[in-house]
């Protein structure tokens, strides 16, 4: 994460965010005179849950250390240099590559989706999600490796 305008809209968009121990973020536009634009206010809030820290950050611009964004879960994780956070990130990429493509898609979609809907609303459009999702071989391919006991083949269905 870089302590430039727009790192903290950076780590609100990320699917995982780590940073090293050195990192440091801020949002600075209210520093330009103007209130950001690019939906930090409106992310911001739900990501770290804490009205009264937000307004802190971005009335004043004051930077947020790496431990503290850690605390208030703007970030996952932080790591003690730049090549752990890089060798971290290669294999969280990794795993991530193991899985399905249409599994790892349907998944960022409806987090997406019910991180802005009532858990109602996120249940109701998970069920019609996954009824369309139903087509892909992935699903059997991946069952029929867990009834054997076997890791699922990596040959998916491609998006």
């Amino acid at each position: 994460m870089v302590g430039l305008a727009g790192s903290m809209q950076h780590s609100r968009v990320c699917c995982h965010t780590s940073v090293t121990t050195s990192s440091s973020s801020a949002e600075q536009t209210v520093q330009c005179r103007l209130a950001a634009d690019v939906g930090t206010l409106q992310r911001l809030p739900k990501v770290i849950g804490s009205r009264s820290l937000v307004n802190e950050l971005c009335l004043t611009a004051r930077r947020l250390g790496s431990q503290e964004a850690l605390q208030c879960g703007l970030v996952s994780r932080v790591l003690s240099d730049r090549h752990s956070l890089l060798a971290a990130a290669i294999s969280l990429a990794a795993t991530i590559a193991q899985k399905s493509p249409v599994a790892v898609q349907s998944t960022k979609q409806n987090l997406i989706f019910s991180r802005d809907h009532t858990v109602q609303e996120g249940l109701d459009h998970m069920v019609a999600w996954n009824a369309a999702m139903l087509q892909s071989e992935d699903i059997m391919k991946a069952a029929t490796a867990s009834m054997d006991r076997k890791a699922p083949p990596a040959d998916f269905a491609k998006l």
